[in-house]
């Protein structure tokens, strides 16, 4: 439940103010390695770095071409450190798919579907391209509509620890 208590305090953070704080996500990893160290030995703090290790790798080129925020990347590292690398994976495959949904909501409340169209094609001509989109497509637009990660990652940590709960219950 440690995870889901950290997971649901950045999700707050980056519902009110549109960022996850250092201050939250560099203890967060530290807690993360302390306490499956403790609890497992050597071989929780291993798959508590490799779990940290894991999520910055995977996220780290989004951060670079400035398509997700450093807060959010952090997180996801924290989150490996708790989690470790198999439920890291579910986890962040949950919480795309919890962004995409977001982001769908998004497009569709603010009537941009045209536009989102338009800059998926743009998007995908720079990838078969080998170049970057520019920086109307990233995070730099103040125009552009953001999906706070955050809420989507806390959200899929919370439904695993729930999900994990009760498989323990059960069985």
């Amino acid at each position: 439940m440690l995870p889901a208590l950290f997971a649901a305090a950045a999700g707050w953070s980056d519902w009110h103010f549109r960022r996850i704080p250092n201050w939250l996500t560099v203890p967060g990893l530290l807690v993360g390695v302390a306490v499956n160290s403790l609890a497992w030995g050597w071989p929780g703090a291993r798959a508590s770095v490799l779990g940290a290790i894991l999520g910055l790798a995977l996220l780290l080129p989004f951060v670079m071409v400035r398509s997700l925020g450093a807060g959010d990347w952090k997180l996801v590292g924290a989150l490996g450190a708790f989690l470790g690398p198999q439920p890291l994976i579910t986890v962040l495959l949950g919480a795309i798919l919890i962004a995409g949904v977001m982001a769908a909501v998004m497009v569709i409340w603010h009537k941009r579907v045209r536009q989102t169209v338009r800059n998926l094609g743009r998007m995908l001509a720079a990838f078969f391209t080998l170049h970057l989109p520019g920086p109307e497509l990233s995070l730099d637009n103040p125009e552009a509509l953001k999906v706070p990660f955050g809420i989507a990652v806390a959200i899929a940590v919370i439904l695993y620890s729930v999900r994990q709960v009760w498989e323990a219950l059960r069985g």
